[in-house]
């Protein structure tokens, strides 16, 4: 299994390195987003890579595309990144591990939908009795299931940054009201099949982000990466009980570790024992390998 911590690609110009993947132009209609092992945390890119975690992102996502692109269309072009780069050094950074996508522009908020009352949602609900503006019903508890999927989108913050939770109406501020109902539909629409379908897997899709770009015509894509461990909440259905957050298939582990070993939560981040490191590449895998089992 190979091991990336930053691409370092010459053949293509570099556009901008993010917190997991690493942006090239391959011309002025396409782009190659390489999905490095990168993991942070608290909004700290950590100095210690996952195992194969950016070809568990890359082969999830392509697996999404491919089976919600009835809902919406996504921005692959169809290309293979070994093609787009020069030389056995670079087609090997970037096998399984990258898309070459359609350039798009990025609209400025993430698309955030929960199925259940956990994170940050629980915490303003404890306080507020409502989950980014939106008033939910009383008495509910910890990781239930909400009576309908929320959208809740965010702000995007760069690197280092926190994103903020936004309300609806500050949505529509930023897109238009068309455009926010449509980016909301569409958040929806994509959250309850991938969720219908993982439940028949034996995974729980809790919340889970999606990012959408448009075209120069207007035309809506879904965008980034979609419905893994890194931009989702995956709990495994046999051990989900309402009352306690159930243990997720993503990078809690780490978190976990982190909330325990004395660390300020400022750059830089500390070394992560290996055996932390190994069980949380494990739960990457096991998630792909549920989700994608015939």
């Amino acid at each position: 299994m190979s091991v990336l911590h930053e691409s370092s690609l010459t053949s293509l110009p570099l556009l901008h390195r993010g917190k997991v993947r690493d942006l090239y132009e391959v011309d002025a209609q396409h782009l190659l987003i390489v999905q490095t092992d990168r993991l942070s945390a608290f909004d700290v890119i950590l100095p210690d890579p996952i195992p194969g975690k950016g070809e568990v992102l890359t082969t999830l996502s392509n697996f999404w595309f491919e089976k919600l692109q009835h809902i919406i269309p996504n921005h692959l072009s169809g290309i293979e990144p070994e093609s787009v780069v020069s030389g056995a050094a670079e087609q090997q950074q970037v096998r399984g591990r990258s898309f070459v996508t359609r350039k798009l522009k990025p609209l400025p908020i993430e698309a955030i939908v929960r199925g259940y009352l956990v994170g940050s949602g629980w915490k303003d609900y404890q306080k507020t009795g409502t989950v980014c503006g939106l008033t939910l019903p009383s008495g509910l508890r910890e990781a239930e299931k909400l009576p309908q999927p929320l959208f809740t989108p965010s702000t995007k913050a760069a690197v280092g940054d926190h994103d903020e939770n936004i309300s609806f109406a500050q949505a529509v501020e930023l897109l238009g009201e068309a455009r926010a109902a449509e980016v909301r539909d569409a958040a929806i629409a994509l959250y309850v099949e991938a969720a219908n379908y993982a439940s028949s897997k034996g995974i729980i899709i809790a919340d889970t982000k999606f990012e959408f770009g448009v075209d120069e015509k207007g035309q809506l894509y879904l965008i980034d990466e979609a419905l893994t461990p890194d931009s989702s909440r995956f709990w495994p259905a046999e051990a989900y009980q309402v009352g306690s957050n159930p243990p997720s298939f993503d990078k809690q582990i780490v978190r976990d570790w982190l909330e325990t070993s004395g660390w300020n939560k400022q750059a830089p981040g500390p070394h992560i024992p290996q055996q932390v490191m190994k069980k949380t590449a494990d739960k990457y895998q096991e998630a792909l390998e549920r989700l994608m089992a015939a």
